[in-house]
């Protein structure tokens, strides 16, 4: 059975060129053009994803985003003009899976897709062996091991590592890493992530290039890549 995406965008332009990109990647489509379409499409198609645009000429989009995922675990993908930082914070906080700015590259786009694919397909059990190329995260036995050798990781490094894990694909918000990672412990400030981020950049990629397995959201958050 094909899977179907939901488009939802008020820009004709838009819609035709997500449709034609995803059509040729084999996926069925259903568009809308407002919130109210939107949601009568989502009943109807029962799409594994949706696209969602936020600036609907009838709501706000960011209000779609708990509706959409209510009737169904699919994943949103905000696709916008939108730039600020709060509103990304905003909509993964709401239960977006991932967001991408306009104008987007599609090849880039269908990537962060197939990883929401992946994460919603794999998010119920967490496996307890994460592996990302030559990185495997055992998250039962709290062990890591880079090329088959153990990294050696402090209490924290491991800590963040397993949430961005467990969320693999996914961006997690900084608030989110912090919550999970510190439980209330300490007073954490974002300034203590960026090091432990830094800490394990240096541990999880060298001799690789920094950022290849780890990426920084500017602003918002990180996420542990998901193509190896």
């Amino acid at each position: 059975m094909t899977d179907t995406i939901l488009i939802v965008d008020d820009e004709v332009a838009i819609r035709r060129l997500l449709r034609n990109t995803l059509e040729r990647e084999g996926y069925g489509v259903a568009e809308a053009r407002d919130g109210r379409d939107a949601l009568a499409q989502a009943q109807v198609a029962q799409p594994v994803a949706v696209l969602l645009d936020l600036g609907l000429p009838d709501r706000d989009g960011l209000g779609l985003i708990p509706l959409l995922r209510a009737n169904g675990e699919r994943a949103v993908i905000v696709v916008s003009a939108r730039e600020a930082t709060h509103e990304k914070v905003a909509a993964l906080d709401l239960g977006a899976e991932d967001y991408v700015t306009k104008p987007f590259d599609t090849d880039e786009l269908l990537a962060r897709l197939r990883a929401a694919l992946r994460h919603r397909a794999a998010a119920e059990p967490v496996p307890e062996i994460v592996q990302r190329g030559d990185l495997a995260i055992d998250l039962h036995h709290r062990v890591v091991r880079r090329a088959g050798e153990d990294v050696h990781l402090t209490r924290k490094e491991y800590d963040v590592l397993a949430i961005l894990a467990r969320n693999i694909g996914r961006v997690l918000t900084h608030d989110r890493i912090i919550a999970a990672a510190w439980r209330g412990e300490e007073d954490p400030r974002i300034d203590y992530l960026r090091i432990v981020i830094r800490n394990l950049r240096q541990k999880l990629e060298a001799p690789a290039p920094v950022g290849s397995v780890i990426a920084n959201e500017l602003g918002v958050g990180y996420r542990l890549r998901a193509d190896t």
